[in-house]
């Protein structure tokens, strides 16, 4: 059995943590508000696909959790905030996760999380991951609705290093561990790779269906809205180069058959806007328009639907 630590029990941290305790590991929350207060009183209750997932796992704010609990009580923390949290949460827990040396693991929007973590905690202790076909998000508090395969790609970030270290070891278990899970797990030699080729596809249409209101199948599938998905993904392809990536025509290519190949989803950033939170505009759309800028290129499909949301969201 191994003790998790969830921080952010949203639609991605809730689900996964309802599959680990099912599998009998012991997992910790950490949220806030009205959520937090349902999960310490009532529990956490998934819908996933015409399953019902109920658990009372522990449930804490982030003070109580550095007033309770050594991060090296955990054998794995996983940060699954939304992206537009993670410095904030460096800052609240920052000298609490530097108290301790166990790994972290991203599951989060973007590619800028792995790079900010690492600044608090150091590079060696950083693992990287993506949730991959999943869609879900707080119905109420308390309560997750979540759809997709779920899986889950992660890996030695920036780099994989020795053979045989420790963070390559747990790594092996923590996959063995999510599959046993009921969630199906690949392990990645280049990390960032997986990171950008994931923020082709969000790119290309997480702003656009925010600003259009349109779910993935219905932008994928238009005429002329299915041109500007591509034309995004393109230069989010092309942003990949400032990090020394250099992902290709192939890859465009495979994202763009795969996003069009999902059932109509509808976006993180799309239900963000609904509900009136903040959105990942920065980490997607910003990481590419800045990476363009320091390329010198010009990225005019991004560029025009991340104005456009932002000054209909303003």
């Amino acid at each position: 059995m191994l003790k998790l630590l969830m921080v952010g029990a949203g639609g991605i941290g809730g689900y996964y943590a309802a599959r680990l305790l099912e599998s009998g590991h012991r997992v910790i929350l950490t949220a806030r508000g009205d959520h937090l207060h349902a999960l310490a009183s009532h529990g956490l209750k998934v819908y996933y696909e015409g399953r019902e997932l109920i658990h009372r796992p522990e449930a804490l704010s982030h003070q109580q959790l550095a007033a309770g609990f050594h991060p090296d009580d955990f054998d794995v923390i996983i940060i699954a905030l939304k992206s537009t949290a993670t410095v904030l949460v460096t800052k609240e827990l920052g000298t609490w996760l530097r108290q301790g040396r166990v790994p972290v693991l991203s599951l989060q929007n973007g590619v800028d999380n792995e790079p900010l973590l690492a600044d608090v905690i150091g590079t060696e202790r950083i693992i990287g991951g993506l949730a991959v076909r999943i869609g879900g998000h707080i119905a109420r508090p308390g309560v997750v609705e979540a759809e997709g395969v779920a899986e889950i790609v992660m890996g030695e970030w920036p780099a994989v290093g020795k053979p045989g270290s420790a963070r390559s070891l747990l790594l092996k278990k923590l996959a063995a561990v999510f599959d046993d899970s009921g969630i199906p797990t690949t392990l990645s030699d280049n990390i960032r790779y997986e990171l950008w080729r994931k923020l082709v596809i969000n790119n290309g249409v997480n702003p656009l269906s925010a600003l259009t209101g349109l779910d993935t199948r219905s932008l994928t599938h238009h005429p002329e809205l299915s041109r500007i998905v591509y034309g995004m993904m393109a230069e989010t392809v092309e942003a990949s180069r400032a990090d020394d990536v250099n992902l290709t025509q192939k890859d465009l290519h495979e994202m763009f058959e795969l996003i069009s190949s999902f059932n109509a989803i509808k976006t993180s950033m799309l239900i963000d806007r609904e509900k009136g939170r903040p959105l990942e505009l920065d980490s997607i759309a910003g990481a590419v328009l800045k990476r363009c800028t320091s390329l010198g290129i010009d990225a005019p499909y991004t560029s025009t639907i991340a104005t456009l949301l932002k000054q209909q969201a303003s």
